[in-house]
């Protein structure tokens, strides 16, 4: 009897969770509404039918079209209604049913005899209009949490929060599954983690879906726990507790196409393949065993000088040959991975030096198209017509071989549209030779410090090219595989192709850094004079912000035409980093500019950019900003930016030869500038002044 009572109670109790549950998924959490201001409807019209018929259809919709459903209801002219609903991508269909049943009954209510309305929920979406184009930005509602993150965390937060935005901004516009919804959970402290969310109309173009992100993003409070921001077609959060199905993100199947179908084959492969791999080598282990079991000899097998022969020798030695045909496939397939397991990545993309010879004319002077102080760059040609920029190292380098191969399977997994483009290598005797794409402009510099050449390049041109080098370093810093920092950007490292578009090259000095590193300390100063952080030079700590503050002095270069190790030994007393101080804060940043542009640039941007360079040139690495929050602040005016501090001025007056100080012993003995207004690089790769490429 006790048994049947206590039963019944957990049934009860059950039901009531169940109950509980059923309500609490039923009941969508209002965000927000926006009554479009214009036209209005009068009451039993036929826009007014048309509205309730549409309704309706979303109503019953709501289930199906994996959260998003797009139409028109029209029963004649005029009267057309135009609209949709979008579920948030973790729902399941029934919470998306009941949130857009909520919207669509309290969508009139709220907005009435209204022609263009949206309402939005934490779950779902729902919008009308009575025109046939729907705006994607307009309007916008913003929410914040009212309380925010500690001060002493609040610099940090904000560089935080600008990666992970960015990040998940990207997943949700590069969505394999074509949703365009993507959150992301991110521990900023070992107590605090942040999880952001960005989702877009699936039906969007890739280009749309990343505007509309971006002014979404750039619109969100700083320094609060939590904000959103809700657009008609796209939505982004971000908040320090779990806001959205956490276990249906992480499970959920994405939809069948044919990416997630080779998708799928390569998951089978990556399971099946190691599973195949363990069973044979627990064969050839029992074989191992019995054989030493059985014999007094088995040392023979020790003396074997690779696991090729070694395997081949237990197979046969345990007479395998009566095994079914099954095994024997596994076993092939065994043997073909012992084969493979000696190359690598960075066999693949070497090439033969008697093609490169070729492609080179035997590296005539008639193809030479750049100098350095460690190797002469060559324009190539292929025997498929691929034109190819090949980068010849002086037999003097001292980079090893296998560094040099490591390198360049390094280098060449950088994929990005503002990186120069590595194709392969070549090593062989003594030779060491980089293929990378042929970019046919020259460098930033020969267009920028020419004062002929220098008119080529207009403001819009010149802030594109800003934007793109930032794009380039953020992928380095945040969006590649590798967290990079590339320690030698500089204008002669940014070449131009044949859309003046700007692309990053040489690698040599590229330093990789763990998951957890900030910092690292070095005592091998290596890089370019006028463009090394003051940490750096001084006390050989470099970090993502050594480059934040290459990007500075490049940018202030930019907008000026001025060279900055050129520029205190002209008329002016400064280098160029007091003299942009100096102008700012005179406010006659106008008078910073590049004379030619004065007439045609947009003042805005060009302010813009003179304090986004100063905030990246200041002492303390800590103040500078993070690449994500300088891409946030070139692509939206919205962004509030921080006042600047004065920027360190430690390079005035240096020479080159006082920061050999902290070089090895077989770097110092060579300088590579004849004055301190000429770049100086240590660097055995990076040196290299490209001209023509």
């Amino acid at each position: 009897m006790c048994i049947l009572k206590s039963s019944s109670t957990h049934l009860l109790i059950l039901s009531l969770f169940v109950f509980l549950n059923y309500a609490t998924e039923a009941a969508p959490t209002y965000s927000a509404h926006a009554c479009t201001d214009g036209s209005f409807y009068r009451p039993n019209t036929t826009f007014q039918t048309n509205l309730n018929l549409f309704l309706s259809s979303l109503v019953s919709n709501a289930t199906l079209h994996d959260g998003y459903y797009l139409t028109n209801f029209s029963l004649g002219a005029p009267g057309e209604v135009k609209g949709l609903f979008l579920c948030r991508g973790d729902v399941t269909p029934s919470v998306c049913h009941d949130c857009v049943a909520a919207a669509a009954d309290n969508i009139t209510r709220l907005c009435t005899n209204q022609t263009e309305s949206v309402i939005w929920y934490d779950e779902c979406m729902v919008r009308y209009s009575n025109l046939s184009f729907l705006n994607n930005i307009v309007p916008s509602i913003g929410i914040s949490s009212q309380q925010s993150v500690p001060d002493s965390d609040i610099n940090s937060f904000i560089d935080f929060l600008a990666s992970a935005l960015n990040g998940v901004a990207q997943d949700a516009v590069n969505s394999l599954s074509g949703r365009m919804f993507a959150t992301r959970e991110a521990s900023f402290t070992s107590s605090m983690s942040l999880y952001a969310l960005a989702q877009c109309r699936p039906d969007l173009s890739v280009f749309d879906c990343n505007m509309c992100l971006t002014g979404a993003i750039s619109s969100l409070g700083e320094g609060k726990r939590g904000a959103r921001n809700l657009l008609p077609s796209c939505n982004v959060r971000y908040e320090l507790y779990p806001f959205y199905n956490v276990s249906a993100v992480s499970t959920k199947p994405e939809s069948l196409s044919p990416s997630s179908g080779k998708r799928s084959i390569s998951i089978i492969l990556a399971i099946g393949v190691p599973i195949v791999v363990a069973v044979l080598l627990l064969i050839v282990g029992v074989c191992f065993l019995r054989k030493r079991a059985s014999d007094k000899y088995n040392n023979s097998f020790g003396q074997d000088s690779s696991n090729l022969s070694f395997s081949i020798k237990l197979i046969f030695s345990c007479n395998l040959f009566q095994l079914p045909l099954i095994w024997w496939l596994m076993i092939i397939i065994f043997l073909c991975c012992v084969v493979v397991e000696g190359l690598s990545d960075a066999d693949s993309l070497q090439f033969d030096l008697a093609m490169i010879e070729a492609a080179t004319n035997r590296f005539s002077d008639e193809n030479k198209i750049g100098k350095g102080g460690f190797g002469v760059v060559y324009k190539g040609v292929l025997p498929d017509g691929q034109e190819i920029a090949v980068k010849r190292l002086s037999v003097t380098s001292l980079q090893g071989a296998v560094e040099f191969r490591n390198e360049a399977a390094l280098v060449a997994k950088l994929q990005h549209r503002n990186l120069v483009r590595l194709l392969g290598f070549c090593l062989e005797g003594q030779e060491k030779i980089l293929v990378y794409e042929y970019i046919p402009n020259k460098s930033l510099d020969y267009f920028l410090f020419d004062s002929t050449k220098q008119r080529e390049l207009d403001w819009s041109q010149r802030y594109k090219i800003i934007v793109g080098i930032a794009r380039g370093i953020l992928y380095l810093h945040e969006d590649s595989q590798l967290r990079i920092v590339h320690r030698d950007l500089k204008a002669s490292n940014v070449l131009l192709d044949q859309n003046m578009n700007p692309k990053i090259s040489d690698f040599g000095m590229a330093k990789i850094f763990q998951a957890d590193q900030t910092q690292v300390n070095t005592g091998r100063i290596v890089g370019t004079y006028g463009y090394m952080s003051p940490e750096y030079a001084m006390r050989g700590q470099f970090s993502m912000k050594s480059d934040v503050f290459s990007f500075g002095v490049l940018v202030l270069e930019i907008v000026s035409g001025k060279k900055n190790t050129d520029f205190y030994q002209s008329n002016h007393a400064d280098d160029l980093l007091i003299f942009a101080w100096k102008k700012w804060t005179e406010q006659t940043p106008m008078e910073f500019v590049d004379p030619t542009l004065r007439g045609s640039c947009s003042r805005n941007e060009v302010n813009r950019c003179i304090q986004i360079a100063l905030l990246c040139v200041q002492e303390n690495p800590s103040h500078r900003p993070s690449m994500a929050t300088i891409a946030l602040m070139l692509n939206s005016y919205s962004v509030t930016m921080s006042m600047p501090r004065q920027p360190a001025s430690f390079l005035r007056g240096r020479t080159p030869n006082r920061l050999n100080r902290g070089l090895d012993s077989d770097q110092s003995t060579t300088d590579q500038s004849t004055s301190s207004s000429i770049p100086w690089s240590v660097n055995e790769v990076s040196v290299t002044e490209v001209y023509p490429r």
